[in-house]
């Protein structure tokens, strides 16, 4: 089996380590999402976390446990992360390019020679999963978050992660990345000030219950399949967003969004079915439009995110290779219906 990358993968690449299989293996999720909001992309962090592994397998004997496995994970997947960044350049999407287009029924520009954000699937939260730790770990893979920190160098990226996103001490990521305590504040302000500047507005970030987020979804999901223009316009914020990469034309306004969905995509009840998920913490679903063969076939993962006022901002990221990551299928035949692939209790 190989990675993307056409790297074995780890049960491959290296020889049996029971105790450090065992030790290591949980810390895996959360080095995951980890690695996914430095590089901004789940086939990346995938790779980066296996590259993690083999690294720290080969050095294990060195381990000298002066500090926890968990911290020395942790540096190994940072030199990766930051090594990786070095070749790369940030991954935005399309609001973060230029301004909004004006006419939601004139043409789409072309898709720009752009690697694109990705969306982050869910995986279930363990049985035993504290209830306070499965909200903070949502409210860190937020898509706009996620892409906030994208703007950040790497450097200020990885230590405002570890500081307020995993809640490190200062003195852990001082070790961490082989730096002074007073460096790790300085770079924390900065980072902190510069993220101030990119990150949505409150309102944007506002939280809403389980319940009414899946309340808003279901009726999102049942708006598409009927194409039932009122109802989709009546969840919407009046300062709703509409991204679809890589199309890097974006709409806002709930009048705008209305219109390009009226004249382009809800024009047949029936043309979409939908199978909600969730990403990044937020409500999610798939999107598969209908075709000459009679099926449904994948389209879009539409990631949304809500306030109490309604959905204010909606992602459609039509990359086919994200329905292999969240575990969707290819097509949709008459016998699959509006099934949920979401769980109540997610997490990282």
């Amino acid at each position: 089996m190989r990675s993307r990358s056409g790297r074995q993968s780890e049960g491959r690449m290296m020889p049996h380590n029971d105790g450090f299989a065992r030790l290591a293996h949980p810390y895996r999720p959360e080095l995951l999402a980890y690695c996914y909001r430095m590089l901004g992309s789940v086939q990346d962090a995938e790779d980066l976390v296996q590259e993690t592994y083999l690294r720290a397998w080969r050095s294990y004997e060195d381990f000298e446990g002066r500090a926890s496995l968990r911290t020395w994970l942790y540096r190994i997947a940072t030199n990766v992360c930051l090594t990786a960044l070095e070749q790369r350049k940030r991954r935005p999407l399309p609001s973060g390019l230029g301004g909004p287009a004006e006419d939601p029924e004139g043409p789409l520009a072309p898709p720009p020679e752009v690697t694109w954000l990705q969306p982050f699937p869910d995986r279930p939260a363990p049985a035993d999963s504290d209830p306070a730790t499965i909200v903070a770990a949502r409210a860190g893979l937020r898509l706009a978050l996620v892409a906030a920190l994208q703007y950040l160098p790497p450097r200020q990226r990885a230590v405002l992660i570890l500081r307020d996103v995993l809640a490190l001490r200062a003195a852990e990521v001082a070790d961490l990345l082989g730096i002074s305590v007073p460096a790790v504040k300085s770079i924390l302000q900065r980072a902190r000030a510069h993220l101030d500047q990119v990150t949505p507005s409150e309102d944007e970030m506002t939280e809403t219950t389980n319940a009414h987020q899946r309340e808003l979804l279901d009726r999102y999901v049942t708006a598409f399949e009927n194409a039932d223009i009122a109802t989709l316009l009546e969840l919407l914020t009046t300062d709703a967003v509409l991204e679809m990469p890589p199309t890097p034309t974006w709409f806002t306004g709930r009048s705008s969004i209305g219109g390009f969905f009226r004249t382009r995509v809800l024009t047949v009840p029936g043309a979409i079915r939908m199978v909600a998920t969730t990403a990044n913490g937020q409500p999610a679903a798939a999107m598969y439009q209908l075709g000459s063969d009679n099926a449904h076939h994948i389209h879009a993962v539409m990631v949304l995110t809500t306030t109490t006022a309604g959905i204010n901002r909606i992602v459609a990221f039509r990359d086919p290779e994200l329905f292999a990551l969240f575990n969707l299928p290819q097509t949709l035949d008459r016998a699959q219906g509006n099934e949920s692939a979401a769980t109540d209790e997610q997490t990282p």
